[in-house]
């Protein structure tokens, strides 16, 4: 029996141990597989409650001092001689006065006494500096593999008492106490017991100590880090309180410890459960630097090896945030670009001229100063590079493209694109939806240069990619001098639907910008477009984008901005740049911009096409439809070519909406949610088509064969429902000049202007006395609003009452001008007539108003008077 084999007697630790540490951690694989050395140590305080041993702890050892050291050394060479998987040599700083021969005859059963000896020497009840090196002792036992943790987790008590060392005031004894949870917590069988024993809880406090060293912090985080492989406790450590620690880790001085940081962020964010947690406390902004190339060249200086796997773990952790759409949008903002992993076997097929010089993305050539070839265009990447020289007269965009452009054509070349992100796939991912991160200039000139290969595959996905990237006005001219344009315009030819798609998603989103838009129409994208939708059975999505990019085009609109946006320069219009508020280079004849299309958007089939769509279409995309027809017809005044096409028809169709249909239905009290978007959708579409209408009015043709009755009724139907008031407005003038044709006389006893006024007026003046915050506007309103009533319109004062205006009435006098107080009691005495409105004119504080008015003996106070002697009260 152990007990009897050495001497119960107490002793002192007084050598210090000072063996190789190894990390064993499992980051983002397997538990057992990975080994590494790192040595240190800390101290840290106080104590913790009983816990109960396991069969051999039945009385407290205490072996004398004078057999510590080779008491010390049989244990190690156990450590060493007997360990599990991954065991290696860790006695090389032991005493010189051990018996080697006694060593290497050591067993291991030997060693398992000894576990069995230190953790009864954990105990509360020792002395602290006992506790210490016995915690030592096991932890580097731990070191030698899964073997010796199974011998360590035989005592059942052993974690918690590991747990309460944490609190130790010795930092020699918390690095060791983390150590060795680390270890534990690197075998799958075991996390569950580490966390379930509270150590998570115990680490944030421990991390949460302002004094803490780097080697108590490393090891501590590696422990979280081997935790957060299981996902079930990723959400228990993805907390509010232990994310700011891990983020602040990232700054830590100490290498290892911005390493085990990263790792466990990385794998935090491998749920999606924990992404909304992690974004609001700020991560992505502190792992982005870390993948930009300025933090980076900051790090090489110091740890080349540590920089990379903290790029690497943080590249990692953005890669799973970027899969949520609005996380990405986040990414792309701190100067990162989601960019698709094709192979580099894909990139065989791209061909440059191998002895080319460079030139910038429009085709300026740079001036040459050599004529030797230069192997795989090392020449030219160093010419490339150079143009980033501040004697180089050219704008940043331009410059970016031209390094980026250099950089990524010359890895392709010699074959080494994408070949360090090849060696460590990632795993959870099939190979088509595999992406990487890289800064702008880099990310932009990638995808341009994937643009240009021949992998359909690829091309389809940079292409998405572009359209994801393209969040502002920046990156969208960036892409612009990249080239991406005419690649992308030349794509949707493309024999295949996915790359087609692709390519017009990128242009619908670069044609946001006003500058990028004239250059695409300036690469001929009308003609293509008008291609795609002449076929009727193309998608939905693809429709819908074509007549995006279609709308901006030829958006009558775009020349009145090009006034304020472009300038004259040599007899030429650039593009506006609104990232640096200077033109582009491309020069765009002002003579040829409205009349370029002219052929394409006026051809009969384009037309039919385009009113078939406003027939069978769903409301979105009628209303993009009818956008384009309305700015055809300012291209063609005549409008025979629409005339002829049935527009009459597809007009029909938008305004007998299905949710017009319904509006006596219980939709909105069952989905209140549903209703109001199909009610805001079906407004913005009745008003396009709306505006259409009343540009088609305009010619004599359409006038005399439209069915002016029908389409009356329906607009006058409109005119009464729930559609937002601010959709109203093209109805009614619509409606007012369908009855002037008919030769209506324009007075209020015409039913037409009666229902314009109250639907459509009196809503929209009570809203301008609610939201305006200017007096003068709100005056106006309330003069409108008494002259309509003083003319006579049948029912005016019950519609300002149903529609809430005698609230903002009451205000208005108390706060409004001398003019805006006059109106206002006239309308709020006509109200008082009808005995139905009395509550309400009380409930929004008139009597104390008017009262004041009377007191004060202002200009309007008889006729407050009158309206407080109408009152019940």
């Amino acid at each position: 029996m152990l007990g009897s084999a050495l001497p119960a007697t107490h002793f002192n630790f007084s050598m210090k141990l000072k063996p190789q540490y190894w990390n064993v951690d499992v980051g983002r694989v397997n538990a057992t597989s990975s080994i590494k050395t790192m040595p240190r140590i800390r101290r840290n305080s106080k104590t913790f409650s009983s816990f109960h041993f396991g069969p051999h702890a039945l009385f407290i050892f205490k072996p004398k001092p004078s057999s510590l050291p080779r008491l010390l050394s049989s244990f190690s060479c156990c450590c060493s001689s007997g360990g599990g998987d991954g065991a290696s040599d860790s006695n090389s700083q032991l005493s010189s006065s051990v018996d080697t021969k006694e060593i290497k005859n050591s067993s291991s059963t030997f060693g398992d006494s000894y576990v069995a000896l230190f953790v009864r020497m954990l105990g509360l009840d020792n002395d602290p500096l006992d506790r210490e090196q016995a915690i030592v002792a096991l932890w580097k036992y731990s070191l030698g593999g899964k073997k010796c943790i199974d011998a360590i987790m035989q005592f059942s008590g052993c974690i918690n008492l590991t747990i309460n060392l944490l609190k130790s005031e010795s930092s020699a004894t918390c690095e060791a106490a983390a150590g060795l949870l680390r270890s534990i917590s690197s075998i799958n069988s075991y996390r569950d017991s580490v966390a379930e024993s509270g150590a998570i809880e115990e680490i944030t406090g421990l991390l949460s100590q302002s004094s803490l060293t780097a080697e108590v912090k490393e090891q501590s985080i590696c422990t979280l880090w081997n935790l957060s492989v299981d996902e079930k406790l990723r959400l228990k450590i993805a907390n509010s309180d232990i994310l700011p620690l891990l983020i602040k880790s990232l700054e830590d001085e100490d290498i290892n410890v911005k390493e085990a940081a990263g790792g466990v962020l990385a794998n935090l964010a491998l749920s999606r459960s924990n992404h909304n947690i992690m974004v609001e406390a700020g991560v992505i902004p502190k792992l982005a630097n870390y993948v930009g190339y300025f933090l980076q060249a900051k790090l090489l200086k110091t740890d080349v090896e540590g920089s990379k796997v903290i790029r690497k773990e943080a590249r990692n952790a953005l890669i799973e945030l970027a899969k949520d759409e609005y996380y990405r949008i986040l990414i792309i903002e701190e100067g990162l670009v989601p960019v698709p992993m094709i192979g580099s076997a894909a990139y065989k097929s791209f061909r440059p001229g191998l002895y080319s010089w460079p030139s910038l993305p429009d085709g300026t050539e740079i001036e040459r100063t050599s004529q030797g070839p230069s192997r795989y265009g090392a020449n030219e990447l160093l010419l490339g590079l150079n143009v980033s020289e501040k004697n180089v007269d050219i704008e940043e965009a331009k410059m970016n493209a031209v390094v980026g452009r250099a950089k990524q054509q010359f890895l392709a070349r010699i074959g080494a694109i994408e070949l360090e992100d090849e060696r460590k796939p990632q795993s959870d991912l099939p190979t088509g939806q595999r992406v990487t991160l890289l800064p702008l200039m880099d990310g932009v000139a990638r995808l341009v240069l994937i643009l240009g290969l021949e992998d359909e595959a690829a091309i389809s996905r940079a292409a998405e990619s572009i359209a994801d990237a393209s969040i502002n006005e920046h990156i969208r001219v960036s892409f612009k001098e990249a080239g991406a344009i005419k690649l992308l315009v030349g794509l949707l030819d493309h024999n295949n639907d996915a790359v087609r798609l692709a390519a017009t998603c990128a242009l619908e989103r670069l044609s946001v910008s006003h500058g990028v838009c004239q250059i695409i129409e300036a690469e001929g994208v009308i003609d293509p477009l008008v291609n795609t939708l002449k076929h009727s059975d193309i998608s939905e999505s693809l429709m819908e984008k074509t007549l995006n990019i279609l709308g901006r085009i030829i958006n009558p609109s775009k020349e009145l901005k090009s006034k304020f946006y472009d300038g004259l320069v040599n007899g030429s219009r650039k593009g506006f740049d609104a990232s640096t508020g200077s033109g582009t280079t491309a020069e765009i004849p002002s003579s040829e911009t409205n009349t370029s299309y002219m052929k394409e958007v006026l051809d009969s089939v384009f037309i039919s096409r385009l009113v078939d769509i406003l027939k069978a279409s769903c409301p979105s995309l009628q209303r993009k439809a009818a956008s384009v027809l309305e700015f055809v017809t300012i291209i063609d005044p005549s409008m025979d070519t629409i005339i002829s096409a049935d527009v009459e028809s597809g007009l029909d169709a938008i305004f007998q909406q299905k949710v017009l249909e319904d509006l006596e239905s219980d939709v909105e009290a069952q989905q209140p949610e549903k209703y109001a978007l199909e009610i805001e959708e079906a407004g913005l579409t009745i008003s396009a088509a709306s505006r259409l209408l009343t540009k088609l009015l305009d010619s004599k043709q359409f006038s005399q064969t439209i069915d002016s009755s029908h389409f009356t009724e329906l607009l006058r139907r409109i005119l009464k429902s729930d559609i937002p008031l601010h959709y109203k407005d093209w109805v009614a003038s619509c409606l007012v000049k369908l009855s002037s044709l008919s030769g209506s006389n324009i007075d209020y006893e015409n039913p037409i202007n009666m229902e314009v006024t109250l639907y459509e007026t009196i809503p929209r003046l009570i809203e301008q006395m609610k939201s305006s915050f200017s007096p003068e506007a709100q005056e106006s309103a309330v003069v409108e609003l008494n002259r309509i009533i003083y003319e006579g319109v049948v029912d005016s004062t019950r519609a300002i009452a149903s529609e809430g205006g005698i609230f903002p009435l009451v205000k208005l006098i108390e706060e409004g001008t001398e003019r805006a107080v006059e109106a206002g009691l006239a309308i709020l005495y006509n109200l008082s007539m009808h005995s139905e409105n009395h509550s309400a004119i009380i409930a929004a504080g008139a009597v104390p108003v008017l009262r004041r008015i009377v007191l004060s003996e202002r200009p309007q106070w008889t006729r407050a008077l009158r309206l407080l002697r109408n009152l019940p009260i």
